[in-house]
């Protein structure tokens, strides 16, 4: 009988050593997700040296720009400044102006050259004259570089970033604006040109290589939307949703990881009057029978996510979400795939919202499209598709045609009436992000939600 129990005892303690090894790898890879900090940015560098090289000439000559100057002051940066350097760099340095020149194929290809701060790595070619620069007043020094540059080079059109509708391509201030008219003269200032769609595109086009990180990141996300609606996190009468938001920054702090936005958590239930979409800012105690809505995004790499996930909290005796419940996520996916079969490139972002509109009117689906570009930015440089309040359109960034190499947050809504709730509406946002690849097929990054994450 001893020997039994000893022998129980030590497969016992086997079990526990072996659940805690599982539970510390589980944690570890939880905790540390990406490489570390150093490892980022050796990659990062090559993600910017393949853009420099691959996509930077392809684009100038689509839009036929010989030369394409990037001007910034610290803490002034262009919007653009920071996906043309090296990881390591935080700001511009007093003024930093990056030049970009096409000399064509046979004489070498786009010249990048840097008028201030450094090489980013051996990227840039560092412009000085010590003698241009000892004879100016200091701040003028790098006027007169430029204007000696631009004398060499004598290009047929200069770019700059000026747009009132985008931002991504209104980076040159109106001080440096003046500044550098005064300093090109009347006849290379009438060689200027704007930029708008160079600096958009550059921001917005992404490379295959980007693509396993950032799947990665969105492996993060959904596990960590998925601990935060559950039992782990949420005890039904007693959490907030509040609790639930602190949670999930918490988390993401701890991991070492960014946030673009503060995280939402919404609460819906039935009531006698309706349904209750509570607030999202004020806290709200999760009950048995509320369907959660999640907002969340984390950054990581000078990459950001985007995602909306939903949530039901069962009742006593409940093994499964309602029926009527479950037809409205699947409403939204039948959404979803609506307007991702007409997310083709070339199509503008207004083309493709009138097209998915329609044919969610014919399809019986209440709904509503908002759907972004994400990258570098949470809200990303490219086409709108819809606005939660323009479903008409949005002149000016809807009348961004897409392009190949894309990354897209598919953001959307659909209502839907659910019997057990007596034919109340039910609410369901969603949001994944998709990429476009360089054949213009679009997939999503991960996988999207289809059922609901459950809190027992």
């Amino acid at each position: 009988m001893i020997n039994k129990i000893g022998g129980s005892l030590r497969a016992l303690a086997l079990v526990l050593i072996l659940s805690f090894i599982t539970c510390s790898n589980v944690f570890a890879q939880a905790a540390r997700p990406l490489p570390p900090l150093r490892e980022q940015a050796v990659i990062q560098q090559q993600w910017l040296k393949m853009r420099l090289e691959r996509v930077l000439p392809a684009l100038m000559r689509k839009h036929k720009i010989q030369m394409w100057l990037v001007i910034c002051r610290e803490y002034n940066e262009d919007p653009v400044f920071f996906s043309l350097v090296s990881p390591t760099v935080f700001a511009a340095r007093r003024r930093t102006i990056y030049v970009f020149y096409d000399r064509g194929e046979e004489r070498g290809g786009i010249e990048r050259l840097a008028i201030g701060g450094g090489s980013n790595g051996g990227l840039y070619t560092v412009y000085r004259d010590q003698e241009v620069e000892n004879r100016e007043i200091y701040g003028e020094g790098q006027w007169a570089l430029l204007k000696k540059l631009i004398l060499e080079r004598n290009p047929s059109n200069i770019a700059v970033n000026i747009s009132s509708t985008h931002a991504f391509s209104d980076g040159l201030s109106a001080g440096e604006r003046e500044k550098l008219e005064a300093t090109l003269g009347p006849e290379y200032s009438k060689r200027l040109v704007r930029a708008e769609n160079l600096p958009l595109e550059y921001i917005a086009v992404r490379l295959p290589e980007m693509l396993p990180t950032y799947r990665q990141m969105m492996g993060i996300v959904h596990s960590l939307i998925s601990r935060a609606f559950s039992n782990e996190v949420i005890t039904p009468g007693k959490t907030t949703n509040q609790d639930v938001v602190w949670w999930l920054r918490q988390q993401v702090n701890d991991m070492g990881l960014g946030t673009w936005f503060q995280p939402s958590i919404r609460v819906q239930r039935a009531s006698r009057t309706g349904v209750n979409l509570l607030s999202e800012n004020e806290a709200v105690v999760i009950e048995r029978g509320d369907v959660l809505h999640v907002d969340f995004g984390i950054t990581a790499m000078r990459l950001n996510t985007d995602t909306q996930h939903m949530g039901y909290v069962l009742r006593e005796g409940e093994k499964d979400v309602p029926a009527g419940i479950k037809r409205a996520l699947a409403n939204t996916n039948r959404l979803q795939d609506l307007l991702m079969e007409r997310m083709r490139v070339g199509k503008t972002g207004n083309e493709v919202l009138a097209e998915t509109l329609s044919a969610m009117k014919a399809a019986g689906i209440d709904g509503s499209i908002y759907t972004h570009p994400i990258g570098e930015n949470g809200h990303g440089a490219g086409p709108l598709i819809g606005l939660w309040d323009r479903q008409q359109g949005v002149p000016g960034r809807g009348d961004v045609p897409i392009i190949a190499g894309t990354w897209f947050s598919i953001e959307l809504s659909a209502t839907t009436p659910v019997p057990e709730w007596n034919g109340q509406g039910l609410w369901v946002g969603q949001e994944e992000d998709a990429a476009i690849d360089e054949q213009g097929r679009i997939s999503w990054v991960l996988r999207r939600q289809t059922e609901y994450h459950l809190v027992k």
